[in-house]
Formats: structure tokens, C-alpha cells, sequence
């Protein structure tokens, strides 16, 4: 017999072209150097401070085009929702209830109104963007760039949280409108909303990964969501309550966002703050940890 005068390549160098026994972490390390030893400035930019910012900014501005693309529907169409809201409880029944603590009725229920289209947004942007890359495998264009799953968390949140800050806006000017609109806390204001928007869009995450349909992704929203909302004191004191129902309803966290949302703008609280900052942290950082650790470990986006 003739040796094989073609030599089998070497296991060992295979390995280390397939990344073998490489963590993701240590692949990210390596690009990041490779990065920053680039001469082009652009490229080194990308991986300023360690993240992928050129990639965090793509995803967040296709999310933005994409609700451009459909105003009617993300923008406007929550402004509608939010202005009838506000004319019938805050106008027409709000006239005929009297003052929370000094607190017109329309200033006490306009917080409500806009956590309860914030909270929307965010969870619709979120579910339908990441359900919508699984059915057209663009997640696998997601998961070959160079994004940690910290960044990929980062991307998609902040995509949710750029479309429900539009929306709030919009709401906002619907309330100046009405002259419902006192912004006690501006800076709080805009942390209550963004910490709100960001747990809804990592739960719209958790749903986008689990659902097989597109009926499953409004699970959650319609059978959890929308009641513990209204039922977290939007469009009523905790103070009308009986004894029993209020204690009850400071087991439900959605009391503590509309809390939080409300005493930013109005500087009037029922709920303990201290407890409402627990719950709303606690919150993001669990729901943080969960989705990237469903990320890692490749959860319905990798077959």
C-alpha cells in the first residue's frame, strides 16, 4: 500500500478554528483587542469602552424607523387612547370627585394613563421585534455580530424604551392639553418611566422567546398585565378601598409604577417609596439576569 502522502490535518489546530473550549467572553476579549489595535479610527470607535456602540445604536434606530414606518399605529393611536381616557375619567367623572390631598382628580389619574400606554409600548416593541426575528431567522443575524448577551439585552431594551419615551411624550402634550400636566420631579420622572418601560420590554423578551404563535404573544398582556394594571390603583385612591383590598393591592407592583409615575408628576404618594424603589429595582434586575441568562444559553434562537 501506498502512504497517504496528504496528511490529515492536525486535531489540535482544528479545534482552535472552531473556537473549541473558547468561552464567548474570551472571544469578545480578542475581538476587543483586535479592535483597538485597528487603524481605522472608526473601528476603534465601535468598541469605545468595551461595548459595541455602533451595533446598540443600529438596533435602536431600526426600532425607531420601524415605528416611524407604522405611526398610526404606535404613536398615534396610544395618544387617541390616552386622550379619551383622560376626557372621560378626568373630565367628565373627574369633575364630580373631589381633590386627592390638594391633587385635582385629572392630574391624580393622568399618571395612570400614561404608565398604563408606556407599559404598552414597550412590551409590544419588544415581543413583536424579537417574535418576529425567530420567524424570519433574522436572529441569526444578531446572535454572528460581535454583541456580548449583556449588549444584546441592552440593544433590544433600549429599543423599547426609545419607542415608549416617544409615546410618553406624545402623551404628554395630550396632558398639557387638558391641563393635566405638573411635572414635580422632572428627573424622576424620567427614571419611573424608563425603569417601567425597561421591565416591560425584558418581559416582552421572555414572552418573544416562549410563544409558537402570534396569538401567544398577547398571553401574558391580556391575562396578567391588564388586570393587575387596573387593579394597581390608575383610576382610583387606595384610600376608597375597604381595609382588606388595600392590603391586597400592595401585594400588586403595578400599584407602586403608578405610585412612583404619579408622585414624580404631582409630588402626592400612597404607596411607601422606599418599598416602590425595592420593587421597581429588584425588578429590572432580575428580569436583566433571566434574559441574558436565556440569551446564553441560546433559548428558542438557536437550533
Amino acid at each position: 500500500m501506498k502512504e497517504n502522502s496528504q496528511k490529515q490535518p492536525d486535531k489540535t489546530l482544528l479545534n482552535e478554528m472552531r473556537g473549541v473550549g473558547e468561552t464567548a467572553t474570551e472571544a469578545y476579549r480578542v475581538y476587543g483587542e483586535e479592535q483597538a489595535s485597528n487603524h481605522n479610527k472608526a473601528v476603534r470607535q465601535q468598541r469605545f469602552i468595551g461595548a459595541n456602540w455602533i451595533g446598540l445604536y443600529t438596533m435602536v434606530r431600526r426600532e425607531v424607523k420601524r415605528t416611524m414606518r407604522v405611526v398610526v399605529q404606535t404613536l398615534i393611536a396610544p395618544a387617541v387612547s390616552a386622550a379619551l381616557y383622560i376626557f372621560i375619567f378626568g373630565t367628565v367623572i373627574g369633575s364630580k370627585i373631589d381633590d386627592f390631598a390638594g391633587v385635582p382628580y385629572i392630574s391624580f389619574v393622568f399618571p395612570g394613563v400614561l404608565m398604563l400606554s408606556i407599559i404598552n409600548a414597550s412590551f409590544g416593541s419588544a415581543s413583536s421585534a424579537l417574535y418576529f426575528m425567530r420567524f424570519t431567522r433574522g436572529i441569526e443575524e444578531i446572535l454572528i455580530t460581535p454583541f456580548s448577551y449583556v449588549e444584546m439585552l441592552i440593544g433590544f431594551v433600549g429599543s423599547a424604551v426609545a419607542r415608549a419615551v416617544m409615546v410618553a411624550c406624545l402623551i404628554l402634550l395630550v396632558g398639557l392639553a387638558f391641563g393635566a400636566v405638573t411635572l414635580v420631579s422632572p428627573l424622576g420622572f424620567l427614571l419611573y418611566i424608563s425603569a417601567i418601560a425597561a421591565i416591560f420590554a425584558m418581559l416582552g423578551i421572555v414572552v418573544a422567546l416562549w410563544a409558537e404563535s402570534f396569538e401567544q404573544l398577547q398571553v401574558l398582556n391580556t391575562f396578567v398585565i391588564t388586570p393587575l394594571t387596573y387593579l394597581g390603583g390608575i383610576f382610583y385612591s387606595i384610600t376608597m378601598l375597604p381595609p382588606l383590598a388595600a392590603t391586597i393591592t400592595r401585594y400588586n407592583p403595578f400599584f407602586y409604577f403608578a405610585d412612583g409615575v404619579r408622585g414624580s408628576m404631582t409630588g402626592y404618594h400612597e404607596a411607601n417609596t422606599t418599598v416602590g424603589f425595592f420593587v421597581i429595582g429588584g425588578l429590572v434586575v432580575g428580569l436583566g439576569i433571566i434574559v441574558t441568562t436565556l440569551f446564553r444559553r441560546g433559548w428558542k434562537i438557536r437550533s
